[in-house]
């Protein structure tokens, strides 16, 4: 656990570090709203485009990395919504939880994959995003309308749904896949190069914009909603993605890229998600700050375990 810890501390570090510049004003607050566009924009596109036109993967993994993926993604969404009813919470509130239970930081992802297992582990992670990214931002969409059920709930979501057709993380995956299935593969010079370049500068950045986007000011909210979407993001979602890894078998480096997905924090996107679809916004900022601080101790640990539990020789 120590040496995977060790491997990961300098991914949180700078998760901190940009979190205390924003707060500093360093070099402005302005200065961090156009570094996200920065990073949506260019920096993601540009590393996602790089590893999924490059990237050697057979038809038997997709399937397989399918099952296990989006079917604990299915656990997760089942284990927070059913919880949420069970307990009685209004729709603003079950939105928030269920968002706070499925949703996965890609940018942390990607960062600990590539940290973890190199070139390999950050094309899985790049894999793994690319089925992730789409199912979760229509179904996250679709049910937080039918939870909240504004009157411009459908008007609001209808828009979200046509940006996302043009998203520019889904059209780099899919040109990468485009570009690697007519080129077996193989990288083009300049184009793959430039790729290269900017995808190199994504990681360190967007890791300070997750820092710089954290609001440790509305960490004092509801403590059983709160607790609700991390035990299902942080235990339900990680266990789910070990036993069928398990069952369709996976490797080790294959199931440890998954277990990431499964047991990295909700996406910082979720409090804008839950502001323009009438979420319970000041719930899901906590639920993203509380998870972000967690996973600082939680990631290593669960990797750690799952690891020795399915691994050891």
């Amino acid at each position: 656990m120590l040496i995977t810890a060790v491997a990961i501390a300098p991914i949180f570090a700078i998760i901190v570090l940009g979190h205390g510049l924003r707060r500093g004003g360093i070099p402005s607050f302005d200065f961090w709203n156009q570094n996200d566009k920065l990073v949506y924009w260019v920096l993601m596109p540009a590393l996602l485009f790089q590893n999924m036109s490059t990237a050697a993967f057979d038809a038997d993994l997709v399937g397989d990395y399918a099952i296990v993926i989006l079917g604990s993604f299915a656990a997760a969404v089942a284990f927070g919504l059913g919880a949420s009813r069970l307990a009685g919470y209004a729709g603003p509130v079950t939105s928030s939880i269920l968002q706070g239970s499925a949703r996965h930081n890609t940018f942390i992802t990607l960062a600990v994959a590539e940290r973890l297992y190199g070139g390999e582990g950050l094309a899985l992670a790049a894999l793994a995003a690319a089925m992730l990214i789409p199912v979760t931002n229509i179904s996250m969409v679709t049910l937080m309308v039918a939870l909240v059920s504004k009157a411009r709930g459908m008007q609001v979501a209808a828009a979200i749904l046509k940006d996302l057709a043009r998203n520019p993380l889904l059209l780099a995956v899919a040109v990468g896949v485009a570009w690697n299935l007519g080129f077996d593969g193989q990288p083009t010079p300049v184009i793959h190069d430039i790729a290269r370049i900017l995808g190199a500068a994504a990681l360190p950045i967007m890791l300070m914009c997750v820092g710089a986007n954290l609001r440790t000011e509305d960490l004092a909210v509801a403590i059983g909603p709160t607790t609700l979407a991390t035990l299902a993001k942080l235990l339900i979602f990680p266990a789910a993605v070990a036993l069928l890894a398990r069952l369709v078998g996976l490797t080790e480096a294959q199931t440890m890229v998954a277990v990431i997905f499964g047991a990295a924090p909700t996406a910082s996107s979720a409090y804008t998600l839950a502001r323009q679809l009438g979420g319970d916004a000041p719930l899901m900022a906590a639920i993203v700050t509380l998870q972000t601080a967690i996973a600082f101790l939680s990631l290593p640990a669960t990797l750690w375990l799952l690891q020795t539990v399915l691994f050891a020789s």
